[in-house]
């Protein structure tokens, strides 16, 4: 087993079973000293079975204190792990999840009785959480592959040139790192064992993973993100065994010894996110911030499924998936990449402005995608909830989205009203502007005073089954099936409203040379505009070059290939103002791909690719609209942008560029100069 198996002797004598009741009662008795919550303790306290557990196939013990559940009729590889991590990281306690009501009931209660979660009374059942403010983002400066051969994880980047298209770590390195970091790391906490599934129960495309993690917000904030389920044990002794590990840990062991800021421990100068995705394992430490912590969501259903698709011949990628219908009843799926927060949700939940048609979503943030025995594409979401930005979200950006997060939502750190709602920037005209509230700091705030209310990436975690707009078949068996695939960014400057790309070649291309303005989601302040191929440069499991190469490969004569298309909702005026209004005007944009998908000769080429012809897109009712600048090409942009492109694509990609994509870059470059 990765780390754990590597270091495992050396923690052997962590292991007690010859322990008496005696010692056990006394051990207890000194956790409750340390305990300033008796309710709390007490149901800590009840242990339904002492069990002592073979480890593997070793000469060594664990004893495992069960509060929840039957350690006993787990398959023998769950049980493996769940001991082998008793021994190395000594929880006193071990919780193995159900997903149950009762199980969610009982935790919540546990949760607001310390402080930790703030139920929002005005609200359906809602909660708040406020982190530390130092575990506020993913941590992608400490997140890592690890592999024995460096450029199976990361390109060859140009020597003197920060590689930023993935983190590489040797084994060495980080059973190094893992060892100053797990041994005894849960001690006198709860170890939380949760069966997941990413994707339908029981499909074909879906896979299944065990989280152990002694953070109970991500125990309740899994349960909406994935499928948690006794069943998932059936699945993993049907399957032969075969599952994803993740380990996680907030690092905070007690008795503690750092303070414990807004009653979130987390360990902020420890944090590591470790990959290997040939064990399918993750593990992560220090962190219990969403992506850093819910290792279904970027650690699993992008780092480590992308190696997967790639080993298997399908795709695991940073998409939302949704259904479009036109007023004649003609429905078409399709799939879109956008940097994080840069509209996937508003995409994928939008609200269209032209009559007849309807917008329903399958998945607002990742697709798994395979052909099927026809060549058709298949996607299913292989999440089970929706984990998005709230500031910006409001009943004019995204009216589904303020349904949905309406009941059964965990917010996080966002502001709390007097009066129990929830409240970030762009809810304004929404509250009365004398309401009082408490900041993400549990400071006292109202509109008008210094600062924000909500972190610029306070999220809303919330079951996608709540959502109005869920189209019936978001979770089919045998997923829905894809016809366009749609890349974007914010591109305040010079590039088009949408253009199609010229084919599948050319497309891929286009994915890699994707930029965007920075966003929240990670530790970067400021914007600017930085590269993010595919939408996918925090997340790739291994090699981009070897990534594009995938995509290329996809690519049969026996395939259904879908049209891939660019979009740019962010082009500003001179005067700073955006070109396009957006939102449920965006129908017009997907009513002409749509009809592009149909065969349909309404786009004209240009050096970046087909472009509507003027007057083929609806814009009836919508004002003035200046189509020349919406979809001009500045000749000297656009010569610099591909130029840069290049460069960077060299630097980072080097060697590992497949030809077929460098000869992409070198056409459009030469297309672009004769514009010029």
């Amino acid at each position: 087993m990765l780390f754990i198996g590597n270091y495992f002797a050396a923690t052997m004598s962590a292991a007690k079973p010859d322990r008496t009741k005696a010692t056990q009662n006394r051990q207890l008795q000194l956790l409750k000293a340390q305990r300033t919550k008796v309710d709390s303790l007490k149901a800590d306290l009840e242990i339904l079975e002492t069990i002592k557990v073979q480890i593997a196939d070793t000469t060594a013990y664990a004893e495992i204190n069960i509060t929840w559940g039957s350690f006993d009729s787990l398959p023998k590889p769950a049980q493996d792990f769940i001991a082998e991590t008793v021994v190395l990281c000594r929880p006193t306690w071990v919780h193995i999840c159900d997903g149950s009501e009762a199980e969610f009931v009982e935790i919540t209660r546990k949760m607001v009785s310390r402080g930790m979660l703030e139920r929002l009374s005005a609200m359906d059942n809602c909660y708040l959480v406020r982190t530390n403010p130092s575990d506020v983002a993913r941590v992608e400066s400490k997140t890592f592959i690890v592999t024995p051969n460096k450029y199976d994880s990361v390109p060859h980047v140009k020597e003197g040139t920060e590689g930023i298209l993935g983190r590489w770590m040797s084994p060495e390195q980080a059973d190094k790192e893992c060892t100053a970091r797990w041994p005894g790391c849960m001690a006198g906490r709860v170890m939380y064992v949760i069966p997941f599934s990413m994707g339908p129960i029981g499909s074909n495309l879906s896979e299944i993973g065990i989280q152990l993690t002694d953070s109970n917000y991500v125990v309740l904030s899994m349960r909406i993100m994935t499928r948690v389920a006794q069943i998932i044990w059936n699945i993993l002794e049907e399957n032969g065994g075969k599952y994803v590990k993740c380990l996680h840990s907030i690092g905070t062991p007690r008795p503690v010894t750092r303070p414990i800021i807004n009653h979130w421990p987390c360990n902020p100068e420890q944090v590591l996110v470790l990959h290997k995705p040939q064990d399918r394992h993750i593990m992560s430490y220090g962190s219990s911030y969403g992506g850093n912590s819910l290792l279904g969501k970027k650690c699993y259903a992008l780092r480590v499924a992308s190696c997967i698709a790639r080993e298997e011949g399908w795709m695991a990628e940073h998409m939302l998936i949704m259904s479009v219908t036109n007023p004649a009843g003609e429905e078409k799926f399709i799939a879109a990449a956008f940097p994080s927060a840069c509209g996937k949700t508003n995409m994928a939940m939008m609200m269209p402005s032209l009559p007849g048609w309807k917008v329903q979503v399958v998945g607002d943030d990742i697709a798994w995608m395979r052909f099927d025995k026809e060549g058709r594409l298949r996607a299913i979401n292989p999440e089970n909830g929706f984990f998005g930005v709230a500031p910006g979200t409001n009943h004019k950006t995204n009216p589904m989205a303020m349904d949905t997060i309406s009941k059964n939502t965990i917010f996080t750190n966002v502001a709390s009203t007097n009066d129990g709602r929830a409240y970030w920037e762009g809810l304004e005209k929404e509250f009365d502007s004398n309401i009082e509230m408490r900041d993400w700091h549990g400071n006292p705030w109202k509109q008008g005073d210094e600062g924000k209310s909500a972190h610029p990436n306070s999220r809303f975690c919330s079951p996608a089954s709540g959502c109005p707009a869920i189209h019936p078949k978001w979770e089919d068996m045998e997923g829905v099936p894809i016809e366009a695939i749609v890349f974007g960014g914010r591109r305040p400057e010079g590039i088009p409203l949408v253009y199609e790309a010229f084919d599948w070649e050319h497309g891929v291309m286009v994915g890699a040379a994707l930029k965007s303005e920075s966003t929240a989601a990670a530790e970067f302040s400021g914007k600017k505009i930085m590269h993010d191929p595919m939408a996918m440069r925090p997340f790739f499991g291994y090699n981009f070059g070897g990534y594009l190469q995938h995509w290329l490969d996809l690519n049969k004569p026996e395939r259904h290939m879908p049209k891939i298309f660019h979009v740019n909702w962010f082009r500003l005026n001179e005067n700073g103002k955006f070109l396009w209004p957006g939102f449920g005007e965006n129908i017009r944009v997907v009513d002409w791909m749509m009809r592009r998908i149909n065969g349909e000769d309404i786009a004209e080429p240009s050096p970046i690719g087909l472009l509507p012809k003027q007057g083929s897109m609806n814009l009836d009712g919508l004002g003035e609209v200046n189509w020349d600048e919406l979809f001009s090409l500045p000749a000297d942009y656009h010569v610099e942008d591909i130029a840069e492109t290049r460069q960077f694509l060299e630097d980072q990609v080097g060697e590992d560029i497949p030809a077929p994509v460098r000869k992409q870059l070198e056409d459009q470059a030469k297309r672009i100069q004769e514009m010029s």
